[in-house]
Protein backbone atom coordinates (compact mmCIF):
# COMPACT_ATOMS: atom_id res chain seq x y z
CA UNK A 1 0.00 0.00 0.00
CA UNK A 2 1.55 3.05 -0.74
CA UNK A 3 0.57 6.12 1.35
CA UNK A 4 0.97 9.68 -0.34
CA UNK A 5 1.09 12.88 1.81
CA UNK A 6 -0.39 16.01 0.82
CA UNK A 7 1.91 19.02 1.93
CA UNK A 8 -0.22 22.08 2.35
CA UNK A 9 1.03 24.75 -0.04
CA UNK A 10 2.93 27.17 2.12
CA UNK A 11 1.85 31.08 1.99
CA UNK A 12 4.50 33.51 0.04
CA UNK A 13 4.82 37.19 0.94
CA UNK A 14 3.50 37.61 -2.54
CA UNK A 15 0.17 35.36 -2.21
CA UNK A 16 -0.48 36.76 1.14
CA UNK A 17 0.03 40.49 -0.61
CA UNK A 18 -2.56 39.27 -3.41
CA UNK A 19 -5.10 37.78 -0.51
CA UNK A 20 -4.70 41.13 1.34
CA UNK A 21 -5.28 43.27 -1.92
CA UNK A 22 -8.34 40.55 -3.11
CA UNK A 23 -10.00 40.90 0.32
CA UNK A 24 -9.78 45.02 0.23
CA UNK A 25 -11.61 45.04 -3.25
CA UNK A 26 -14.16 43.03 -2.57
CA UNK A 27 -14.74 45.15 1.50
CA UNK A 28 -14.60 48.40 -1.17
CA UNK A 29 -16.91 47.11 -3.48
CA UNK A 30 -19.67 45.68 -0.62
CA UNK A 31 -19.24 49.19 0.82
CA UNK A 32 -19.96 51.31 -3.08
CA UNK A 33 -22.86 48.57 -3.50
CA UNK A 34 -24.65 49.64 -0.16
CA UNK A 35 -24.04 53.50 -0.49
CA UNK A 36 -25.65 53.32 -3.59
CA UNK A 37 -28.60 51.57 -2.11
CA UNK A 38 -29.11 53.70 0.52
CA UNK A 39 -28.30 57.09 -1.83
CA UNK A 40 -31.38 55.29 -3.86
CA UNK A 41 -33.69 54.22 -0.51
CA UNK A 42 -33.04 58.43 0.54
CA UNK A 43 -34.06 59.71 -2.92
CA UNK A 44 -37.02 57.42 -2.99
CA UNK A 45 -37.93 58.24 0.74
CA UNK A 46 -37.55 62.13 0.36
CA UNK A 47 -39.94 62.59 -3.05
CA UNK A 48 -42.40 59.73 -3.41
CA UNK A 49 -42.68 58.13 0.30
CA UNK A 50 -42.74 61.82 1.92
CA UNK A 51 -43.16 64.44 -0.92
CA UNK A 52 -40.35 66.11 0.74
CA UNK A 53 -38.93 67.19 -1.93
CA UNK A 54 -40.96 68.62 -4.64
CA UNK A 55 -41.15 66.60 -8.16
CA UNK A 56 -41.03 70.24 -9.88
CA UNK A 57 -37.40 70.32 -8.20
CA UNK A 58 -35.97 66.78 -7.82
CA UNK A 59 -37.74 63.97 -9.86
CA UNK A 60 -38.68 60.71 -8.41
CA UNK A 61 -37.68 57.23 -9.60
CA UNK A 62 -40.32 56.66 -10.81
CA UNK A 63 -40.31 59.89 -13.24
CA UNK A 64 -36.88 59.06 -13.87
CA UNK A 65 -37.69 55.73 -14.53
CA UNK A 66 -40.71 56.85 -17.52
CA UNK A 67 -38.07 58.99 -19.21
CA UNK A 68 -35.25 56.35 -19.44
CA UNK A 69 -38.00 54.42 -21.07
CA UNK A 70 -39.08 57.14 -23.12
CA UNK A 71 -35.45 57.83 -24.82
CA UNK A 72 -34.60 54.75 -25.02
CA UNK A 73 -38.00 53.27 -27.54
CA UNK A 74 -39.43 56.41 -28.91
CA UNK A 75 -36.50 58.77 -28.47
CA UNK A 76 -36.05 62.26 -27.55
CA UNK A 77 -33.89 65.49 -28.72
CA UNK A 78 -33.79 63.85 -32.31
CA UNK A 79 -32.84 60.11 -31.23
CA UNK A 80 -32.90 57.59 -29.30
CA UNK A 81 -30.67 57.13 -25.66
CA UNK A 82 -27.69 54.49 -27.28
CA UNK A 83 -27.22 56.91 -30.58
CA UNK A 84 -26.78 59.91 -28.28
CA UNK A 85 -24.35 58.29 -26.14
CA UNK A 86 -22.63 56.52 -29.03
CA UNK A 87 -22.51 60.05 -30.91
CA UNK A 88 -21.03 61.48 -27.07
CA UNK A 89 -18.31 58.68 -27.04
CA UNK A 90 -17.14 59.36 -30.24
CA UNK A 91 -16.80 62.71 -29.74
CA UNK A 92 -14.76 62.04 -26.89
CA UNK A 93 -12.63 59.56 -28.10
CA UNK A 94 -11.38 61.60 -31.13
CA UNK A 95 -10.75 65.00 -29.55
CA UNK A 96 -8.60 62.60 -26.55
CA UNK A 97 -7.00 60.59 -28.98
CA UNK A 98 -5.49 63.70 -30.64
CA UNK A 99 -5.04 65.40 -27.10
CA UNK A 100 -2.43 62.40 -26.01
CA UNK A 101 -1.35 61.37 -29.48
CA UNK A 102 0.14 65.40 -29.69
CA UNK A 103 0.68 65.89 -25.76
CA UNK A 104 2.47 63.30 -24.59
CA UNK A 105 5.32 63.51 -26.65
CA UNK A 106 5.49 66.93 -26.17
CA UNK A 107 5.31 66.52 -22.56
CA UNK A 108 8.38 63.62 -23.10
CA UNK A 109 10.05 66.08 -25.14
CA UNK A 110 9.68 68.65 -22.92
CA UNK A 111 11.09 67.07 -20.21
CA UNK A 112 13.93 65.60 -21.44
CA UNK A 113 15.28 68.33 -23.46
CA UNK A 114 16.08 71.81 -22.11
CA UNK A 115 16.32 73.62 -25.26
CA UNK A 116 12.73 72.12 -26.37
CA UNK A 117 11.73 73.39 -22.93
CA UNK A 118 12.76 76.86 -23.50
CA UNK A 119 11.93 76.93 -27.06
CA UNK A 120 7.82 75.43 -26.05
CA UNK A 121 7.30 76.13 -22.31
CA UNK A 122 6.56 79.92 -22.93
CA UNK A 123 4.21 79.30 -25.59
CA UNK A 124 2.44 76.68 -23.48
CA UNK A 125 2.49 79.28 -20.28
CA UNK A 126 0.32 81.50 -22.11
CA UNK A 127 -2.06 79.07 -23.39
CA UNK A 128 -2.40 77.02 -20.35
CA UNK A 129 -4.64 79.26 -18.14
CA UNK A 130 -7.40 80.16 -20.85
CA UNK A 131 -10.32 77.68 -19.48
CA UNK A 132 -11.33 74.96 -22.35
CA UNK A 133 -14.56 76.65 -22.74
CA UNK A 134 -13.05 79.75 -23.87
CA UNK A 135 -12.67 78.23 -26.71
CA UNK A 136 -16.09 77.81 -27.79
CA UNK A 137 -16.77 80.53 -29.51
CA UNK A 138 -13.71 80.89 -31.49
CA UNK A 139 -13.86 77.26 -32.08
CA UNK A 140 -17.52 77.99 -33.90
CA UNK A 141 -15.89 80.39 -35.92
CA UNK A 142 -13.08 78.83 -37.04
CA UNK A 143 -15.27 75.27 -37.60
CA UNK A 144 -18.91 75.66 -37.40
CA UNK A 145 -21.25 74.37 -35.34
CA UNK A 146 -20.59 71.15 -36.22
CA UNK A 147 -18.84 68.01 -34.44
CA UNK A 148 -15.20 69.74 -35.75
CA UNK A 149 -15.44 71.99 -33.45
CA UNK A 150 -16.45 70.14 -30.10
CA UNK A 151 -13.59 67.89 -31.24
CA UNK A 152 -11.28 70.93 -30.78
CA UNK A 153 -12.58 71.95 -27.26
CA UNK A 154 -12.17 68.65 -25.71
CA UNK A 155 -8.61 68.60 -27.41
CA UNK A 156 -7.95 71.81 -25.80
CA UNK A 157 -9.15 70.49 -22.49
CA UNK A 158 -7.26 67.22 -22.94
CA UNK A 159 -4.13 68.72 -24.15
CA UNK A 160 -2.70 70.68 -21.09
CA UNK A 161 -2.89 67.84 -18.42
CA UNK A 162 -1.57 65.35 -20.74
CA UNK A 163 1.55 67.58 -21.24
CA UNK A 164 2.25 68.59 -17.70
CA UNK A 165 1.99 64.96 -16.80
CA UNK A 166 4.58 63.67 -19.44
CA UNK A 167 6.65 66.52 -18.52
CA UNK A 168 7.03 66.14 -15.00
CA UNK A 169 7.24 62.21 -15.22
CA UNK A 170 10.07 62.21 -17.16
CA UNK A 171 11.37 64.80 -14.46
CA UNK A 172 10.80 62.43 -11.57
CA UNK A 173 13.26 59.83 -13.21
CA UNK A 174 16.03 59.58 -10.92
CA UNK A 175 19.21 61.04 -12.18
CA UNK A 176 21.35 58.46 -11.62
CA UNK A 177 19.05 56.04 -14.36
CA UNK A 178 19.54 58.91 -17.06
CA UNK A 179 23.39 58.99 -16.39
CA UNK A 180 23.62 55.27 -16.64
CA UNK A 181 21.65 55.04 -20.07
CA UNK A 182 24.06 58.29 -21.83
CA UNK A 183 27.10 55.69 -20.22
CA UNK A 184 25.25 52.67 -21.76
CA UNK A 185 25.25 54.32 -25.31
CA UNK A 186 21.37 54.52 -25.22
CA UNK A 187 20.16 57.38 -27.35
CA UNK A 188 17.43 57.92 -29.86
CA UNK A 189 14.40 56.02 -30.01
CA UNK A 190 15.92 53.93 -27.67
CA UNK A 191 16.12 56.04 -24.81
CA UNK A 192 12.25 57.55 -25.17
CA UNK A 193 10.94 53.51 -25.61
CA UNK A 194 13.39 51.76 -22.98
CA UNK A 195 13.99 54.92 -20.47
CA UNK A 196 11.75 57.50 -21.01
CA UNK A 197 8.39 55.92 -21.21
CA UNK A 198 8.98 53.19 -18.48
CA UNK A 199 10.03 55.41 -16.10
CA UNK A 200 7.00 58.31 -16.77
CA UNK A 201 4.40 56.06 -17.13
CA UNK A 202 2.91 56.30 -13.62
CA UNK A 203 2.67 60.01 -14.24
CA UNK A 204 1.53 59.53 -17.93
CA UNK A 205 -1.54 57.73 -17.03
CA UNK A 206 -2.01 60.16 -14.13
CA UNK A 207 -2.33 62.63 -16.92
CA UNK A 208 -4.38 60.52 -18.89
CA UNK A 209 -7.31 59.91 -16.25
CA UNK A 210 -7.10 63.55 -15.70
CA UNK A 211 -7.49 64.48 -19.37
CA UNK A 212 -10.43 61.81 -19.85
CA UNK A 213 -12.15 63.42 -17.00
CA UNK A 214 -11.43 67.10 -18.49
CA UNK A 215 -12.98 65.41 -22.06
CA UNK A 216 -16.00 64.78 -20.30
CA UNK A 217 -16.73 67.86 -18.63
CA UNK A 218 -15.96 69.73 -21.78
CA UNK A 219 -17.89 67.54 -24.19
CA UNK A 220 -21.08 68.50 -21.83
CA UNK A 221 -20.68 72.17 -22.14
CA UNK A 222 -20.00 72.02 -25.92
CA UNK A 223 -22.89 70.11 -27.12
CA UNK A 224 -24.89 72.48 -25.23
CA UNK A 225 -25.00 74.79 -28.12
CA UNK A 226 -26.03 74.04 -31.22
CA UNK A 227 -25.83 70.37 -31.12
CA UNK A 228 -28.19 67.57 -32.69
CA UNK A 229 -27.40 64.39 -30.51
CA UNK A 230 -25.34 63.57 -27.78
CA UNK A 231 -26.21 63.85 -23.92
CA UNK A 232 -25.20 67.38 -23.72
CA UNK A 233 -27.90 67.83 -26.34
CA UNK A 234 -30.41 66.01 -23.92
CA UNK A 235 -29.32 68.17 -21.30
CA UNK A 236 -30.21 71.40 -23.27
CA UNK A 237 -33.48 70.37 -24.18
CA UNK A 238 -34.45 69.38 -21.10
CA UNK A 239 -33.63 72.57 -19.77
CA UNK A 240 -35.45 73.97 -22.56
CA UNK A 241 -38.77 71.88 -21.93
CA UNK A 242 -38.34 71.89 -18.09
CA UNK A 243 -37.94 68.15 -17.49
CA UNK A 244 -36.08 67.43 -14.86
CA UNK A 245 -36.60 63.94 -15.42
CA UNK A 246 -34.76 63.71 -18.79
CA UNK A 247 -31.96 65.84 -17.26
CA UNK A 248 -31.04 63.62 -14.74
CA UNK A 249 -31.09 60.42 -17.15
CA UNK A 250 -28.94 62.32 -19.02
CA UNK A 251 -26.47 63.29 -15.74
CA UNK A 252 -26.66 59.96 -15.08
CA UNK A 253 -25.49 58.53 -18.26
CA UNK A 254 -22.61 60.88 -18.48
CA UNK A 255 -21.51 59.71 -14.80
CA UNK A 256 -21.86 55.91 -16.23
CA UNK A 257 -19.64 56.45 -19.53
CA UNK A 258 -17.23 58.21 -17.58
CA UNK A 259 -16.74 55.89 -15.20
CA UNK A 260 -16.82 53.08 -17.37
CA UNK A 261 -14.18 54.83 -20.05
CA UNK A 262 -11.90 55.68 -16.61
CA UNK A 263 -12.13 51.64 -15.83
CA UNK A 264 -10.96 50.85 -19.34
CA UNK A 265 -7.81 53.12 -18.93
CA UNK A 266 -7.14 51.43 -15.61
CA UNK A 267 -7.19 48.43 -16.95
CA UNK A 268 -4.96 49.62 -20.13
CA UNK A 269 -2.52 50.78 -17.08
CA UNK A 270 -1.85 47.45 -15.91
CA UNK A 271 -1.33 45.75 -19.15
CA UNK A 272 1.35 48.66 -19.09
CA UNK A 273 2.94 48.67 -16.22
CA UNK A 274 2.12 44.87 -15.04
CA UNK A 275 5.17 45.43 -12.58
CA UNK A 276 3.18 47.74 -10.57
CA UNK A 277 1.58 46.57 -7.89
CA UNK A 278 -1.76 47.38 -7.34
CA UNK A 279 -2.47 49.80 -4.37
CA UNK A 280 -5.83 49.24 -2.70
CA UNK A 281 -6.27 51.65 -0.11
CA UNK A 282 -7.70 51.17 3.19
Amino acid sequence: MTITYLKKAEKTPETETATANSNKLNRRTLVGLLTIVVVLLAWWISTSLTGFISPARFPAPKEVWESLIQISTTGYGNGLLHQHILHSLLLVAMGFAVAIAVGVPLGLLMGYSKKAEALINPAFLVLRPIPPLAWIPLAIVWLGLGDAAKILVIFVAAFVPSVINSYTGVRNIEPAIMEASKMLGIRGWKMVTEVLVPGAFPMIFTGLRLSLQASWTTLVAAELIGALYGLGSILNQGSQDIYPSMILVAMVCVAVCGGLTTALLGKLENIAMPWREVRVAP
